[in-house]
């Protein structure tokens, strides 16, 4: 009796020991943030000023009279060249921008 009673106690527990380890594997977690791209040649100023960080509606109308005034950016870098945005807000936006050409 007493080695049945003992039995059952360690097999409780060994099982009470073991329940809370799963062997599912882990869900794989998003390491890269996911950043919509703006075709800065064909955005409206009020797609850039909704896409890219620090720029406004004043600045985004802004580029879209340089682009009118000079034709299509060929680079992203060409953007020092608009009123308003300097170094900073270009190197925040840089993965937001792509040029695309007609």
């Amino acid at each position: 009796m007493f080695r049945m009673r003992l039995f059952h106690v360690l097999l409780f527990s060994l099982a009470t020991c073991l329940a809370p380890i799963s062997f599912a594997a882990p869900a794989p977690q998003e390491t890269t943030e996911q950043v919509n791209q703006l075709d800065i040649n064909h955005a409206d100023a009020a797609a850039i000023a909704a896409a890219l960080e620090g720029v406004g509606t004043v600045k985004a109308e802004e580029i879209v009279a340089y682009r009118e005034m000079f034709g299509s950016f060929t680079s992203v870098d060409e953007l020092l060249e608009v009123s308003g945005i300097g170094a900073a807000t270009l190197e925040r936006n840089r993965d937001r921008i792509v040029i695309v050409q007609n």
